[in-house]
């Protein structure tokens, strides 16, 4: 695949998984933590905003991959 190529489809895949983790994380948090204290409330969305982190980064190694030689 063409680098070049590879980078466009890895950004808007990022972009769309970025988008559609924020809004699961924040419908979960708000449907299963109404009545949650302020610290577990704090707890989980601290950890919900940092785990995206794993799969953005395989994306992102996905993105700069160097391409195979044909030989």
């Amino acid at each position: 695949m063409v680098p070049s190529f590879r980078k466009f489809i890895g950004m808007v895949a990022l972009v769309v998984f970025v988008v559609v983790y924020a809004l699961v994380a924040m419908v979960i948090g708000d449907m299963t933590l109404q009545q949650a204290s302020v610290p577990v409330r704090l707890v989980y969305f601290a950890i919900a905003g940092l785990i995206w982190v794993i799969p953005a980064g395989a994306i992102i190694w996905w993105m700069q991959k160097p391409d195979r030689t044909k030989g």
